[in-house]
């Protein structure tokens, strides 16, 4: 589960981020972002009615990006709000294909941290 700190909650960020964010979009979800000056890096989960007019279906796409985005929080970069906005054609992708374009379009964002040798290890 998402922890409280990495969840971005109140209706003002979620409208100021629409309004004045970046956008990057893919044919399975897409993102808004924008810097808030903070540590944590806040995240947001839109799956509308026209993705699926049944809730199980929605909160089940629901569930599965906020895992896929609590398993990313250490490679990305911290101080952003993000809103990702899904698209219908989610409903029939797999865990691994939703996995693979929210990597995709986090990417594209410039969200996802440079990798870093880890200090034991010699080049």
């Amino acid at each position: 589960m998402l922890s409280p700190s990495n969840r971005l909650r109140k209706d003002k960020d979620i409208k100021t981020l629409f309004t004045k964010g970046k956008s990057v979009f893919d044919s399975v979800c897409g993102l808004k972002y924008k810097s808030n000056g903070m540590k944590e890096t806040r995240f947001a989960i839109v799956v509308g009615h026209t993705v699926s007019k049944k809730a199980v279906i929605r909160n089940r796409l629901r569930r599965r990006l906020r895992e896929i985005v609590r398993m990313r929080l250490p490679h990305l970069v911290p101080g952003f709000d993000v809103v990702l906005i899904v698209r219908s054609p989610a409903i029939k992708k797999t865990f691994a294909e939703l996995a693979r374009g929210l990597d995709f379009v986090l990417a594209r964002g410039g969200l996802v941290s440079p990798r870093r040798p880890k200090q034991n290890q010699v080049r």
